[in-house]
């Protein structure tokens, strides 16, 4: 049995780095510092290590401008096989309906699959709306929060999920869709020798042409969802300060901090 998966990641702005764009309420990812989703890499080791344990492939891609090549070729120096950008200027600005479509049309391109993991959630928009957007337009089966595979079979998955009170066990006919939560593995750094693979791979590009998409489902003008206001919150710490000097000070700052607690009823 051999198995061939297809991992979606996703470039993200490092946690200290996101800024938006006040107009088009769109993350600014120009100029930006950017790593691999660190949700995306539990679901990278998983598919190595299904890869090691049965053989096959492991696909990862992206959707996202030329500088997401880098977290491809990050991916295949952990020990995935390929990878392949989905790239176009159209779509920019995409929220999750119209990113969760790209992505499958492109997974339908790749063709031949009988997995498609994903990390539970992007740090940048912490919706986890976009695996499960995946798998309803491929229309195959869906688990969420997948902290262990059980038994992978020529024809079933059979999963633990975690659930508000404990685990959940799934058996799934592939081809399937699973997001992963952090329990699923542990993530191992890339090799030397995957550095040097990584460096000679070739990263095919795949445009709105290439995968034939329908224009109104794409990009921002395809999305249903608009961020129409963006604002910062404002930390004020306020308070009152009640000076204590000497002896005398210090009662009447005891007795004004028992006024204060009486007068919010925590005393």
């Amino acid at each position: 049995m051999k198995l061939n998966i297809i991992i979606p990641i996703k470039q993200v702005p490092e946690t200290s780095n996101v800024k938006m764009d006040k107009e088009t309420g769109t993350m600014i990812r120009d100029g930006v510092v950017s790593v691999i989703n660190p949700l995306d890499l539990y679901a990278i080791e998983a598919g190595i290590q299904l890869k090691e344990q049965f053989g096959g492939k492991v696909t990862v891609c992206t959707m996202g401008p030329q500088t997401a090549t880098k977290a491809l070729k990050e991916a295949i120096a952990m020990g995935c096989d390929e990878g392949i950008l989905i790239s176009d200027r159209k779509f920019a600005g995409a929220d999750t309906w119209a990113t969760s479509y790209t992505l499958s049309e492109a997974i339908k391109h790749i063709g031949d699959y009988d997995l498609v993991l994903a990390g539970e959630r992007a740090t940048d928009g912490d919706t986890g709306q976009v695996g499960p957007g995946i798998a309803a337009w491929l229309n195959i089966p869906l688990a969420t929060y997948v902290s262990k595979i059980d038994e992978i079979t020529t024809e079933s998955i059979t999963v633990e999920r975690l659930v508000e009170d404990g685990y959940q066990v799934l058996q799934m006919p592939l081809p399937a869709l699973l997001t992963v939560v952090k329990e699923i593995s542990n993530p191992r750094l890339p090799t030397l020798r995957g550095k040097k693979k990584a460096r000679v791979s070739e990263v095919p590009v795949m445009s709105a042409a290439d995968l034939q998409l329908e224009e109104s489902y794409i990009g921002l003008k395809g999305s249903p969802t608009k961020v129409v206001k963006i604002g910062y919150p404002k930390v004020t710490r306020g308070g009152q300060v009640v000076k204590a000097a000497g002896e005398e000070g210090v009662n009447e700052a005891v007795e004004e901090l028992i006024r204060f607690l009486e007068a919010k009823e925590l005393i």
